[in-house]
Parts: C-alpha cells; sequence; structure tokens
C-alpha cells in the first residue's frame, strides 16, 4: 500500500481520536467575557464575507464545494448557451489543479459601468449580486448563484485570470483572493468574429490542517465527478458540445458530451444496459411553455418504462439539478400517475377479469399506486423558469409554488394524448403496474411476518453487537464466513466494534424483486442490523453503525461478495452509500518474516519494498513469505491488527462520485441483459489480476 494511503488512514484516525478536543473548545466558545458595543459590529465589504462565511455560498469547503466552484463558472457559459449565444464550451484541468473554462459565448462586458465606474468585467467579477441576471439584465433564465457565482469563485482563488474576447479586442484581468491587481486591460486584438470568456483560477486551499489564512480544504478535483455534471448540462441542452480534459496525468483524459437528442437521448442513456418496456418503443418526450396566475414556465419531460424493480427520476430547475426535488417533481409525479390512474378507470379489460377487478378496489392497491405506477421509470423533468426560488443556497430544492400546477397540468395532459394514441403501451404500463402492485403487497406482509418474528427488538442470531449506543462511534463489520466470523468476534474491540457473519451465496438484488430481498435469509440479518429499512422506506437518521466495513477475502469469491453486497447497498441503501458510511476492509496480502521480526504487506509494491529495505530479494532463503488466501487463516491478534486496529488498519471509503454512471456499470454487471457485459469482459479482460 503506498504512503499516501496510509497517511490518509492515520488522517481518518486522528480525526476520530480528536473527537473530545472539538467538544472542550466547543465548551470555551460560550464563556464570553468580553464587552459588547459598536466596536464589535463588522462590516464585511466587498468579497470579505465569502472568505468569512463561504459554506453560505457554496454549501461546504470540502470536495463537493470545490467542485461547486467550477459548477458555478460553467453555469455562466451555460445561460449564454440557453440565451442562444454559446454551442461550444471547453474545460481543462491542468498541472496545480488549475482550472480553465472557456466558452464562446458573447464575452463578459468590458465598457465602464454606468455606476459604478469600473470595466463592467471588473463589477461582475468583484460585486456579489451583480451581473445580467437581474431586473431586466441579459438573461431571462439562469443558473448560478443567483448572480454571486464567478464572483464567489473568485473570492475563493488565490489567484483568477479573466479573458474576454469581444468586439475584436482581447482583455485581460488577474485577482488575488478577489483583488484586482491592476485594471481591465486590452492585451491584443483579435477576429472579430471571435468571442468569448476564458476563466482560469486555482482554488485556495489549506496548506494543511492547521491552516487558517487559505479557505478550501483541498484542491485535488475529481475529474469522474465533474464529467457527471458536464454530461448533465450536454443533455439538458441540446446542441451545445462541452469538451473536458484532465492532464494532470502521464497521458490526458479527454471527454466530449454532445447529444443532439436533448433529455430524450439521456433517458436512453439512463436504460441503456436495461430491457425497455414495452419492448422496441422509444422515450415519451414532450416540451412546451405554460403559464397561470403565478407565473409562465418552460417544460421538458422524458420518460421510458424498463423491467427494472426502482425508480429513476432526475429532475432540474434552470439546468440546476435540484437532487431534493421540489415542487416541479411533485408536479411531474402527480401528473403521470394520474395520467395512468384515468386510463385504469376508463379500461374496460380490468374490469372483465373477477380477480383484478376486487383487487383494484382494495386499500392494500390504492395506497401504493403512486409507487407501483413509477416502478421501472426512467424520466426526467425540466423546467425553465424567470425567477426561480430554491430552498437552500446550493439549490437542492426548487420552492416556486406555481410551477407545480404548470407542471402537473401539461404531464397529464401529454401522457393522455400519448395513452389514447397508443392503447397498446399503457395497457402493458398497467399490466406491469398491477404486478408491481401485488409483489408489493406481498413484500408488505413479508415485512409484517418479520416485524412480528422479531417483536421486542431482538436481533439476528448472528450477530454480534458492541456496547457504544452512539451510531458515529460505532462500527460493524459484515465478514465472510464463520471462519472469519469467529476470529474477527475474537480480535475485535467489543465496545466499538459488532460482527455479522454471512453464510452461502448471496442474492444478486439487480435480479428480483423487494418482496424476495425484504424476506430473503441472507439479507434480512444485514437489514436487521443497520436498522433503518430499505428501498423508498430507508431512513439514514436510524442506522446503527456510521461504518459499515465490508471484510471479505483477497481472492474471487471475496470480490463477489463485495459485489453483491455493494449492489444491494446502491439499490436498497444508497443513502448509506452518499453519507459515505460504506468501506471495505483492507486485510493484508503477504505475512514476511525476516530475522524474527513480522511484516505485513497489502499489495505486491510493498511487499517488494519490505523486501529491498532489509536488502533482500523476491528469490533470497533468509525470509518466510505466507500469502493469505483467506481470512480465517489469521488468528484473532493477526486480524485485529492488520485489519480491524482503529489505529493500524486500512480500509477504503466507498464514494458515489457518478450516480448516473455507477447505475449504468451495476445494470451491465449484475443484471439480465448479457450482451453489453460479455463486451465489457472482453474489453477490460487484459486488466485482471487473477491469481494463478
Amino acid at each position: 500500500m503506498s504512503a499516501e494511503k496510509r497517511i490518509s488512514a492515520m488522517n481518518e484516525n486522528t480525526k476520530e481520536t480528536g473527537v473530545g478536543d472539538v467538544t472542550r473548545e466547543r465548551d470555551s466558545i460560550t464563556h464570553v467575557t468580553e464587552t459588547y458595543d459598536s466596536s464589535k459590529i463588522h462590516v464585511l465589504k466587498g468579497l470579505e464575507a465569502v472568505r468569512k462565511r463561504p459554506g453560505m455560498y457554496i454549501g461546504t469547503t470540502g470536495i463537493e464545494g470545490l467542485h461547486h466552484l467550477v459548477y458555478e463558472v460553467i453555469d455562466n457559459s451555460i445561460d449564454e448557451a440557453v440565451a442562444g449565444y454559446c454551442d461550444t464550451i471547453r474545460v481543462r484541468i491542468e498541472s496545480g489543479n488549475v482550472v480553465t473554462v472557456e466558452d464562446n459565448g458573447r464575452g463578459i462586458p468590458t465598457d465602464i459601468h454606468p455606476t459604478e465606474k469600473v470595466s463592467a468585467l471588473q463589477v461582475a467579477l468583484c460585486d456579489l449580486h451583480a451581473g445580467g441576471k437581474f431586473g431586466d439584465g441579459g438573461y431571462k433564465v439562469s443558473g448560478g448563484l443567483h448572480g454571486v457565482g464567478v464572483s464567489v469563485v473568485n473570492a475563493l482563488s488565490d489567484w483568477l485570470e479573466a479573458t474576454v474576447y469581444r468586439g475584436g479586442k482581447i482583455y485581460r484581468q488577474t485577482y488575488r483572493i478577489g483583488i484586482p491587481e491592476a485594471a481591465v486591460a486590452v492585451v491584443g486584438t483579435t477576429d472579430p468574429s471571435r468571442t468569448g470568456t476564458t476563466i482560469k483560477f486555482h482554488p485556495d486551499a489549506k496548506k494543511d490542517e492547521g491552516d487558517t489564512q487559505h479557505v478550501m480544504e483541498t484542491d485535488k478535483f475529481d475529474f469522474n465527478t465533474l464529467c457527471e455534471r458536464f454530461r448533465e448540462l450536454a443533455f439538458l441542452n441540446k446542441g451545445v458540445t462541452i469538451y473536458a480534459t484532465d492532464d494532470r496525468g502521464e497521458m490526458p483524459v479527454e471527454k466530449t458530451f454532445h447529444f443532439e437528442g436533448g433529455i430524450k437521448d439521456f433517458v436512453s442513456y439512463l436504460d441503456s444496459n436495461n430491457k425497455v418496456l414495452p419492448e422496441g418503443t422509444e422515450p415519451i418526450y414532450a416540451f412546451g411553455e405554460r403559464s397561470n396566475a403565478g407565473g409562465t414556465a418552460q417544460v421538458e419531460f422524458s420518460l421510458q418504462y424498463t423491467d427494472r424493480y426502482d425508480e429513476r427520476i432526475y429532475s432540474f430547475a434552470n439546468n440546476i439539478n435540484t437532487r431534493e426535488g421540489g415542487k416541479h417533481l411533485i408536479g411531474f409525479t402527480t401528473g403521470l400517475v394520474a395520467a395512468v390512474r384515468s386510463q385504469l378507470e376508463k379500461s374496460e379489460k380490468y374490469k372483465k377479469d373477477k380477480k383484478t377487478a376486487e383487487f383494484i378496489t382494495t386499500d392494500d392497491f390504492k395506497e401504493g399506486f403512486n409507487s407501483d405506477v413509477r416502478e421501472g421509470l426512467s424520466a426526467v423533468i425540466s423546467v425553465k423558469l424567470p425567477e426561480p426560488q430554491f430552498e437552500g443556497q446550493t439549490k437542492m430544492k426548487l420552492g416556486s409554488s406555481y410551477i407545480q400546477g404548470i407542471v402537473q397540468s401539461f404531464v397529464y395532459e401529454k401522457l393522455n394524448d400519448y395513452f389514447d394514441e397508443y392503447p397498446s403501451y399503457i395497457e402493458a404500463l398497467l399490466d406491469k403496474s398491477i404486478n408491481s402492485a401485488r409483489a408489493r403487497v406481498a413484500a408488505k406482509h413479508a415485512r409484517e411476518k418479520e416485524r412480528k418474528k422479531n417483536e421486542g427488538g431482538s436481533l439476528p442470531g448472528k450477530l454480534a453487537d458492541c456496547s457504544e449506543k452512539d451510531p458515529a462511534l460505532r462500527e460493524i463489520f459484515i465478514v465472510e464466513g464463520d471462519s472469519a466470523g469467529g476470529s474477527a468476534k475474537q480480535g475485535r474491540d467489543r465496545r466499538t466494534q459488532a460482527i455479522l457473519s454471512l453464510w452461502g451465496k448471496m442474492l444478486n438484488v439487480e435480479k428480483t424483486r423487494e418482496d424476495k430481498v425484504a424476506g430473503n435469509d441472507k439479507l434480512q440479518p444485514v437489514i436487521a442490523s443497520i436498522g433503518a429499512g430499505i428501498g423508498p422506506t430507508f431512513n439514514i437518521d436510524k442506522v446503527r453503525y456510521h461504518k459499515v466495513i465490508i471484510m471479505a477475502d483477497a481472492d474471487v469469491d471475496g470480490s463477489h461478495i463485495r459485489t453483491l453486497l455493494l449492489t444491494f447497498f446502491f439499490r436498497y441503501m444508497r443513502p448509506l452509500i452518499e453519507a459515505g458510511y460504506v468501506y471495505f476492509a483492507m486485510p493484508p496480502l503477504y505475512k514476511l518474516t525476516i530475522k524474527n521480526r513480522e511484516y505485513y504487506a497489502y499489495d505486491d509494491a510493498e511487499r517488494e519494498k519490505i523486501l529491498a529495505d532489509n536488502n533482500l530479494k523476491d528469490d533470497d532463503k533468509n525470509y518466510k513469505m505466507q500469502r493469505y488466501k483467506g481470512l480465517g487463516e489469521m488468528n484473532p491478534e493477526q486480524l485485529w491488527e492488520t485489519t480491524m486496529d482503529p489505529e493500524r488498519r486500512l480500509i477504503t471509503r466507498v464514494r458515489l462520485s457518478d450516480a448516473v454512471e455507477a447505475d449504468n456499470v451495476f445494470s451491465m454487471l449484475m443484471g439480465e441483459n448479457v450482451e453489453p457485459r460479455r463486451e465489457f469482459i472482453e474489453e477490460n479482460a487484459v486488466y485482471a489480476n487473477v491469481d494463478a
């Protein structure tokens, strides 16, 4: 294992053991004895407020906030595209984590601002709430942080350079932590037809944990996470091309995002590894502009059904991914369900079958009809409105009330028209929804049966729980096999570490419904131990452990166990991954005994380094080496020392950097469709590291 990974593991442990220090520091803050008078009232000028309270503007100074800086810059370019003035955007990450975003829009104006008496470029980059997004400015709809986007990026960068191509001239201004180094200057000429803006910046990242002069916790961008956003923007703005390049490695990584079909292509992309229902159909698509007493909005949606058992709905407002939904999403789902219900009510087919006719009148059927209609649904709903109201500065939820009615009536109208025109489609959808309802009712009965069996709060018999009550300090090891589980139980810290042993063949949840998952004898102990439910009822606040560590053998079977469990967590407990609670244990591959001293190596590179440090080679006979094939080969003391001791172990946190791509990979590798999986294996077999 590399030194960097060891340091990362040590840093994590340091943070955990430092919780008490944080508490004591917090206590001292409550005891203030200084005089509170007018001298204590501070006026933050310019961009000083952003540096003082960055979380108010980008949510966090961690990795999410770091990526938010890039999103704010590219959102300005997308606003130019929405206005009809830009069709090409280039994003490059250079060595040293310097980011450049270039577009071919109109270019930020550079003439003297009528009231501020400096260049409009400087106003846009240095003043909060300045830009063409207010009043009768340059945009009817826009994303960004209500006009504070680029200025916030400027404030949180140790340096930023803005270059504008406009009117045959090239203008440039540079800044240090948001402060101009000089006035906007003309630095060259260009073809008058060339227009656009280029923003180049480096985040103002801390040098170490004790650094209070700088703001961002890191400057290391995750290229895949950024590309997820670039892909979304290209889908949402058909005709726009986004070129993304990562120049930080030995070889540049380049990706291009361009989709002429827009969100219809988005839905097709989501379902590329799934069986479409009805077979051979294209995604349903509709676009229109509607108004009501509250205002006007453009509404665009596309949907398709597959043989999956979950739903995937992505909602956007002014190109912003509203991950927590909002009024537009409520309008979409309400309109969809109402349209399907109206088709069911006027269908004669289901009235003729006595059992079905009786079933669809029961309370069990009615109470879950909404979720039944959405089973297997892949959909994208995108709205554009002049003055959106978001809940929270980072815009995860759309709060504009009037949009709900507009979207609901639009979706209801368009879907009913489609269903009337294609009766075979709605018949297949109603069949699927009724079958889903039957499975849901069966799952409900299975859960009730399991709940009665576990009345009194009893936990699974295979679980050896810990005594600590605080979930943040508790961790559970899900261990493959009774032998390894026995060693883990003996070697653990009983105060904070719980052990759950698994046995037999795990269920591949990608190929089955929730009722089969909830009642599965291999997964039920996992569900009960974590204690937060599954699927739509999963509640992250009820999770009993904030570290769920999968500990499996370092062989093909162990990899299979990890993959099956990860598939289960992704499909039925995704917030567990999103919260950063899922980990892989990293047991050593080798034990080396050199001159009566034991060393553990976590990969071949570390094994070779240990040998080199002791002036030994692979073919020397002056040392002994054991290759661990399974966790059961270690005694409790060895398992504790190498894999479980928080002070010495290495664990890998599972991060979800690109949810859409991860979804496709799970569908491809774990689903029913064989051909995409075969192609993937053939293309990637060269990278496999298989023990002889």
